[in-house]
Parts: structure tokens; sequence; C-alpha cells
């Protein structure tokens, strides 16, 4: 097996000998690229976002912008990484490289106040001005107005909602973003978006006593938990990271699934929907194109973009943390998660598959390998996710409905709920209080008051048990209200 190593700026540089657990952005910064910084080492602040080539959707391949401080180097074995030190354009021997357009303009317009989180802005907007489906105009709402979050260059202000500037220089940021034109046809990295990405390759990178494997297929991931049960398992590393640099964990074996196809495919049945566990958010979302409204209204308020382009539903649901935002909407919608194991695979409903705090029915040596969503859809659906920020925060709580009504009448009620117990849960009690009920205020305000004592919840520093009890109930009376022209007192 070649060993391991990573194309950075279009060189070829070996991973060892770091460690299993080096991180890119660590590995970047020995080799003197320091551009990318460490901030908050969580994925939270985006000081250490570089490009990586994927799989396009609309193009074959897709610059995507990523948290270098949460991936193991090693994830990239075989992969192509841009830096911001490789944006520019070597110019003749004897004159500077040319700035890239968005470096131009950041440049230009003032967007680099004390600098040190330029350039992690500068390579998540260069994802966004590379991105193929950017529409140079401006969206507006039925009476004309423009969406204060897209620009006139079509550019998504959400594409730096991962990006956070120390200095609060935003408007400059902003107006930078909006500025920056369409990619020319000579520029090299608009140009290698029509060539396929790099295949995934097997990794097996040992150092010392840990290792980091890669395997090529999900018969090899099998096998090597069933010969390694005490591997980690990771897709994104969204959350091992944060593990490894906060809490200095280490692990004798990790195994990387993230790349493995049969993880990576996305059906339509006339029965179902199916998305691969190892598909990231960003993903989902583009090849969805808003057909799953539930998840739809979920992915704008799950972390950030930085953080979608590497999460998958797959780990989400395998930290079986009780307050991550995936659960509650996958309950809404009657989610079923498929188990793949040495004997076979098995469907599980996602409302039997938490067992306890980060515990599931998933046995040692199983992998989540698709997430089956049945149709079709209820037609009223909202998620409301309560935190102390808009966006890039964790959930307080967390609720998802799904609702069928027909002649005013709520024929079928599925409430998910996060936050507001071990594990996530259905509100079961308050689906039957609205089902066979006119969807009308006095209902409602009878079963928010069920869905209020719904769950166990607990004081911590995010939320008091009694906000979060309250934000239950304010949740069902807001999706009646949203949902009709009036809601009684």
């Amino acid at each position: 097996m070649v060993a391991p190593r990573i194309t950075v700026n279009g060189k070829e540089t070996p991973i060892s000998p770091a460690a299993p657990h080096t991180t890119v952005l660590d590995l970047l910064r020995e080799r003197g690229l320091t551009g990318t910084k460490e901030g908050c080492a969580e994925g939270e602040c985006g000081a250490c976002s570089v490009l990586v080539a994927r799989p396009g959707v609309d193009k074959p391949t897709d610059w995507v912008a990523v948290n270098a401080c949460l991936l193991p180097a090693a994830a990239l074995d075989g992969q192509e990484v841009v830096t911001s030190e490789g944006l520019a354009t070597v110019g003749a021997p004897g004159t500077p490289p040319a700035l890239h357009p968005v470096q131009e303009e950041m440049a230009v317009r003032g967007g680099s106040q004390c600098g040190y989180c330029t350039p992690g802005f500068v390579c998540s907007m260069a994802a966004e001005y590379y991105r193929p489906d950017r529409c140079a105009h401006a969206p507006a709402d039925p009476a004309g107005r423009t969406d204060p979050e897209h620009g006139p260059n079509g550019f998504d202000l959400h594409a730096l909602s991962g990006n956070l500037c120390r200095c609060t220089g935003y408007r400059p940021i902003r107006d930078a973003a909006f500025a920056v034109g369409a990619p020319t046809g000579e520029d090299p990295l608009a140009q290698r978006r029509d060539q396929a990405p790099p295949e995934p390759v097997a990794t097996a990178y040992t150092r010392g006593d840990s290792a980091f494997l890669r395997p090529a297929t999900l018969a090899g991931a099998l096998q090597v938990l069933g010969e390694r049960p005490e591997a980690v398992v990771v897709a994104g590393s969204t959350d091992w990271g944060v593990e490894v640099n906060i809490r200095s964990r280490r692990a004798a074996c990790v195994v990387a699934v993230d790349r493995l196809p049969e993880l990576r495919e996305l059906h339509v049945a006339s029965d179902h929907i199916e998305i691969g566990a190892a598909l990231t958010l960003t993903e989902i979302e583009r090849r969805l194109h808003g057909s799953v409204p539930l998840l739809a209204e979920l992915f704008p308020q799950f972390a950030s973009r930085l953080i979608r382009n590497s999460a998958t539903l797959g780990g989400n649901l395998g930290t079986g943390s009780p307050i991550g935002d995936s659960p509650p909407v996958l309950l809404a919608l009657e989610a079923s998660v498929v188990l793949a194991g040495a004997d076979g695979e098995r469907e599980v409903p996602l409302a039997q598959y938490f067992t306890g705090y980060r515990q599931s029915v998933r046995r040692p040596g199983e992998l989540i390998r698709a997430v089956r969503v049945p149709l079709p859809l209820s037609p009223v659906t909202g998620f409301h996710k309560i935190a102390k920020r808009r966006f890039d925060d964790i959930s307080s709580v967390a609720v998802a409905f799904a609702l069928d009504i027909e002649d005013g009448i709520v024929r079928k009620a599925r409430i998910g709920l996060g936050g507001v117990a071990a594990t996530p849960i259905r509100a079961l009690a308050t689906e039957a209080a609205l089902e066979g009920e006119p969807w009308a205020a006095q209902t409602v305000e009878a079963a928010a008051r069920t869905l209020r004592a719904q769950g166990t919840p607990m004081d911590d520093h995010r939320a008091s048990a009694e906000y979060r009890c309250a934000m239950l109930g304010q949740s069902l009376l807001k999706l009646y209200a949203q949902t009709t022209e009036a809601v009684s007192s």
C-alpha cells in the first residue's frame, strides 16, 4: 500500500512522520503554510478553513471549504487541498503572485482588520466563488425586496456562517463577497471542476500504537470492526475532531467510512427515499433540491456551512447525542436506519433506535449504512431550533413537526424532540392529543399544554428545564400561527 500523501497547492506532500491523530491544520502549519490558523479548534471560527476537491453535484468536482482543525491529515490521503497561499496565481520570475479575485476584493474593500481570520474567510469565499450554480442576480420576494443574505452576484452569505471575524468587521467582508464576479475560462481552479476528483484510496497508516484505516469497501470496513471492536468510526470527524483537540482523546484505531461507495448513495423510490449515511449534509441538501421540506428547513440551522460540508447523517445519529439537530427531524419523518453487519442488514425505526444517553441498538461491528424516509411526506411541517445564536449554535431545544391535515382535521401527527431527555424522543402524548381533532386554536392550545410536559428536561448552561418546557409548548403555537391566518389569544 502506497504511503499516504496529500496534494497541497499542486504539490504532493507525505503525511509521514505525523501521528495518525495529527490534523490537517497542524500538518499544513508544519509544512510552512501558516495562513491556516487555529482559533477555536472546535470548528466554530473558520480561521482554519481550506478547500478540498470533492465529488460535485453540478460538475464533476466541487471545491468545498472544510475545517482543517477537525480532519485528521490521514483522512485526506490521495486528496487535493488548496490553502489561502495556493489561491494566488504565480507570475513570471521576479514578479509577485497575482491576487485571486476573492483576495483582491477583500483587500480593496478593507475586508481584513487584524488579519488573523482573513485567510479562512478567503477560503470559504473562494468555495462559494466556484460554486457552479451561483447565479448573477439578486433573489427577491414577491414585493421586489432583495434578500439581504444573497448578493447581486448570487453569493450566499451562509457560505461564511462558519467564519468568525474577531474585529466585527463584517460589512466590508460582505461587500467583498457581493462584489466578486464569475471565474474566467483561464482560472485553473475553475477548469479543475470539469475533471473528476481524486478517487478514494484505501489507507492504512500506523505510527507507534495508533492506526488510521480507510477500507476500500463496506465489507472491508465490517471486517476491520469485527477484528477491532474498540475502533472509533469517523466520517466527517466533526465530533471526534473536537474530542481530539479539546479533550486530548486518542484512539488506538480510527476507521474512516466517509468515502465508502455503499454509504454514499441517494435513491428515490416510489415509497421511500434512501440517503447514504456518509453523504455530507451539503451533498444531501443539493441533491434533494428542497424535495423534503422538513430537511430543507433543518439544513440552514445545522451548525455552519463549513461543518455541513463534512458532517453526515450517519455521524449525527451514530453519536447518539440528545441534542443533535437531525434526530428530531428524522423522528417526525418516521425515518428508519439501515444497519449493516457481518451477518447482513437490518432496518430499525429511528423511534426504536436510541436506548439511553448516547446509546443505541447498534451492535458492536455494525455500521449505519443509510437512512430511509418513507413516502409520501406529510404536507404540514416545521422545524424550530431554540438556541442562543441564530446560526452555528447547539440547540437548547429542537422540535420537528410533520402533520397530515385534511378538511381541517389532523389525520396524523408526528413530533420529534431534542434537548428534553436523555435521548431524542417522539412526543407521543401530544401526537395523540392532536390526531382526530380539528386544527383549531382550542385543540392546539390544549396540545401545547401536553407538549410542555413531554420529556425530562434538565437545567444546564444553555437553558433551564422550565424554559425548555415553555419552548416546547410555544413551538406548537408557533406552528399553528405559521399555518393559519390567526390564532386566538
